[in-house]
């Protein structure tokens, strides 16, 4: 089982991410879940969202502790929150952030495997607006090889809609521009 969390801000589409990474698992023919862990928070304020993938039935309903992946939406929270928290031994930390991963590093004093992509610029260049979800995901593809890009088209359709083209363009830049370290 691989478990995943992301950490964003209220508004910024974390749980979106998660709901849609366990949508492209079950396309797979994968056991998915996905859910958020926030109180009332209000917009901005952080938040964390959890998937589970595996190839058997999941059996486990608790938030996950210890995560393989960690996903960071808005590179703000690598200051207030301990990302690496209970991440597993050898786990990756995918981050939204246009700084090279040995800056990064020495910034933040991650110590995780890294992997970096400019999701907030790619975001607004291709739809307008500041939400990274769709696009973090063609990162964690990226990063993980966990599924494969075309997984999320069907998800991302039915989410998004009339605005689906633009949500797979930004997915699909940030697959094509994400450095993965090692």
């Amino acid at each position: 089982m691989v478990e995943i969390r992301f950490h964003g801000r209220g508004g910024q589409g974390a749980v979106t991410s998660a709901e849609l990474t366990a949508l492209a698992a079950i396309e797979e023919g994968k056991y998915a879940q996905a859910f958020p862990s926030f109180g009332p928070e209000r917009r901005g304020a952080p938040v964390m969202a959890f998937v589970r993938i595996s190839e058997n039935p999941i059996r486990t309903r608790e938030k996950v502790y210890e995560p393989d992946i960690v996903v960071v939406l808005d590179p703000t929270l690598l200051k207030l929150v301990n990302v690496e928290a209970g991440l597993k031994q050898g786990g990756t930390v995918i981050v939204n952030t246009h700084k090279p991963v040995d800056e990064l590093r020495k910034e933040t004093g991650l110590k995780a495997k890294l992997a970096t992509v400019d999701a907030s610029t790619i975001a607004v260049e291709t739809m307008r607006v500041p939400i990274t979800n769709t696009t973090m995901l063609g990162a964690l593809l990226k990063a993980t090889g966990l599924l494969p890009l075309q997984s999320l088209r069907a998800p991302i359709d039915h989410r998004f809609g009339p605005i689906a083209d633009k949500n797979m363009t930004a997915c699909t830049r940030a697959f094509e521009e994400t450095k993965v370290e090692g």
